[in-house]
């Protein structure tokens, strides 16, 4: 392996405010970054025109969208029109959770890590202001990079494969904080789970609500734009 494979790393981005920032941290640390992002059915579609977006910005070397089709499985308010997005807290896993989401964009980013021979995979998974999905959680995080190194060709070779957590125990407040060191513009993201099709924010689901307590908690101005205000 080269040392310019070894500096190569695979970012999954959502055009969120948390991935994102993850891109951005990534390209700080001198990894080449490689952008990963999923039409999987959502109902914002606008997040993946803000990967892109993004993407690019913060230069990534190549971004890929792989599509999938998650609606035929439905389960969650983000996959299935017939389940509404909470617009108040609700307690428990939120019915935003989309099953085994997580686990399948790992191994989808595992597979183009092995094919371009990086050794990290990056992802913005917290742990502190988050929903309470269940693939967001630290000990999740460390079971799957424990079966990647069982499960890949490069694992077995000795080339331990690394799922990098940078966001895992930061407070919304200090991703945001963080991310706007690194240039982070937070105004190209879009974080909504019901944005409209330019990217405005409904500014009422739990993604909008810990997005705006983030903002106010770290003293910095809300760039996000709303429905509402255009």
């Amino acid at each position: 392996m080269t040392e310019n494979e070894n500096n190569r790393a695979v970012v999954l981005v959502s055009g969120g405010l948390d991935s994102t920032t993850v891109l951005a941290l990534a390209k700080n640390q001198g990894f080449s970054c490689y952008t990963l992002s999923f039409d999987y059915g959502q109902r914002a579609q606008a997040e993946l025109v803000a990967a892109r977006r993004c993407s690019e910005q913060l230069g990534a070397e190549e971004h890929k969208v792989i599509k999938l089709d998650l609606r035929a499985i439905g389960g969650s308010a983000l996959t299935d029109d017939r389940i509404d997005v909470p617009e108040e807290q609700t307690s428990g896993i939120p019915v935003t959770y989309v099953p085994a989401r997580n686990t399948v964009f790992l191994s989808i980013a595992l597979g183009w890590a092995e094919v371009l021979g990086a050794q990290d995979i990056f992802i913005g998974v917290n742990a502190v202001d988050y929903s309470g999905y269940p693939d967001c959680r630290p000990d999740y995080i460390e079971a799957f990079e424990k079966m990647a190194n069982l499960a890949t060709k490069s694992g077995i070779e000795g080339h331990y494969l690394r799922i990098n957590k940078p966001l895992i125990n930061l407070t919304k407040a200090e991703i945001i904080l963080q991310g706007t060191l690194a240039g982070v513009d937070y105004g190209e993201t879009v974080s909504c789970y019901q944005a409209n099709e330019r990217g405005f924010a409904c500014g009422r689901c739990d993604s909008c609500r810990l997005r705006i307590s983030g903002f106010q908690e770290a003293g910095l101005p809300d760039p996000t734009r709303y429905i509402g205000t255009e």
